[in-house]
């Protein structure tokens, strides 16, 4: 197998190894959960519930009429004991804390939805709206819009990100290795939504044993590729994978769609196999609690709505005084001030550094070395943007393509000043769509 890949990028340490060959394990059932009604791009939703009412494993508790935005459900049977803004990993929102009875009983109307050669591409939709399910690999963006494109953009092909080259991370790693065939279920479901007979599965070369996992669950199918891909960050990032995988490049400010493709999450695709065969929405996944900071770092099946702090307890705890607690990994996850916060649909990682390893280096004068230019995967130049940002000169960014930064954090990963490349940039990013959006 040849290896494919795209231009720029860096080579960050792996930091794998503690739980790459550690097979997942279901969590303890959490006593109390705390679920956000936003755990996804756009609209929030609104409670359907109120404060006394029952709840059962699998209820919808939030709904929406919104078109980007999907709907919530419960992850536990129990009591709603409270409803209210409450901090989540993502910023506050409105939560609804429901306490376990601990029998799990399931909602009346969690039954299998029927087997996909039965299904048409319009229920199929409807059943992965009806679930909740959003982009298992971190963005949480609603599946069912992606899988809506506009009648004048013909989609040609359909491509999984299996790479995980975020670094600590390898809860898609080892869905890879434990349930492939549902993967696979999920994709064929999401080719016959799109009506697709092309499909690519994106798998980094430094997982060889994923790569093999997924090349037999595919012997019998047709239209389904297994692409390997060499080790580089951030080669799971939309654009990169799909320039790796078709050699397609979507245009600056450009979608996948504008070239014919659709990227999702091997983990979303398992999702919706578990939506389609046995009628349960998305209330749990697999994610990795790893990091110097963790005493026995796992791969856990985690409930949403369980706090942080649980979670990690069931890792043995912390290992001393925990310098950073991060959702996600080291260069795009989101940096938390507490672990009094629940787990939610994108909680693909907890990652816990000591605090010599969350020390930061004080930033020095840009050298004007290039580098972040040469490595950019988007092709823009970190530097100017950055320079521009941090002078308020937000329309000048924006002339230096900034909304085309995918915020993957390899500018500030290889400065040798230590330039806090990305952070500025994430501002000033924020500055020009809040203009734009007021503009309209």
């Amino acid at each position: 197998m040849g290896f494919l890949s795209f231009r720029g990028g860096v080579h960050p340490p792996h930091f794998k190894e503690a739980t790459t060959r550690l097979k997942v394990e279901k969590a303890k059932e959490p006593a109390v959960v705390t679920i956000p009604l936003q755990q996804h791009i756009g609209a929030p939703c609104e409670p359907i519930v109120n404060v006394g009412d029952q709840v059962k494993v699998g209820q919808k508790i939030g709904e929406t009429s919104a078109f980007v935005s999907t709907p919530v459900h419960s992850s536990v049977s129990g009591t709603v004991k409270q409803i209210a803004r409450m901090l989540t990993p993502t910023g506050e929102a409105v939560c609804i804390v429901i306490e376990s009875d601990g029998l799990n009983t399931v909602h009346e109307n969690v039954i299998p939805k029927g087997d996909i050669s039965n299904l048409s591409g319009k229920e199929i939709l409807s059943i992965i709206k009806e679930a909740g399910i959003v982009g298992m690999g971190g963005a949480a963006f609603p599946t069912h819009v992606k899988l809506s494109p506009p009648p004048e953009k013909k989609i040609e092909e359909i491509i999984l990100n299996g790479a995980e080259c975020e670094p600590y991370l390898t809860a898609d790693h080892r869905l890879m290795l434990e349930n492939p065939d549902d993967i696979i279920y999920g994709l064929k479901a999401m080719m016959k939504v799109l009506n697709v007979t092309k499909a690519y599965i994106g798998i980094e070369d430094n997982k060889p044993d994923a790569i093999e996992s997924m090349k037999k669950a595919v012997e019998k199918e047709t239209g389904i590729q297994i692409v390997g891909l060499h080790t580089k960050y951030p080669q799971g990032a939309e654009k990169q994978l799909i320039y790796a995988c078709t050699k397609k490049e979507v245009p600056s400010g450009g979608l996948p769609m504008d070239v014919g493709v659709v990227v999702n999450n091997v983990g979303t695709a398992a999702a919706i196999a578990n939506a389609i065969k046995t009628g349960m929405p998305l209330i749990e996944r697999i994610a990795t609690i790893t990091g110097k900071g963790i005493k026995e770092p796992k791969n856990l099946l985690i409930k949403v709505g369980t706090s942080f702090k649980e979670i990690i307890e069931q890792c043995d705890g912390y290992n001393g005084n925990p310098g950073k607690v991060i959702m996600g990994g080291p260069m795009m996850g989101l940096a938390q001030y507490t672990d009094e916060i629940p787990a939610i649909k994108g909680t693909s990682g907890i990652l816990v550094l000591t605090q010599e390893e969350a020390r930061l280096p004080e930033p020095k004068p840009c050298i004007r070395c290039g580098k972040c230019v040469e490595i950019c995967p988007a092709f823009i130049q970190p530097l100017y943007i950055s320079a521009y940002a941090l002078q308020n000169m937000h329309e000048t960014a924006e002339k230096y393509n900034a909304l085309d930064c995918i915020e993957c954090g390899s500018c500030s990963f290889i400065c040798p000043s230590k330039r806090p490349l990305l952070q500025s940039i994430r501002v000033s990013k924020r500055e020009i769509i809040a203009k734009k959006r007021k503009t309209k």
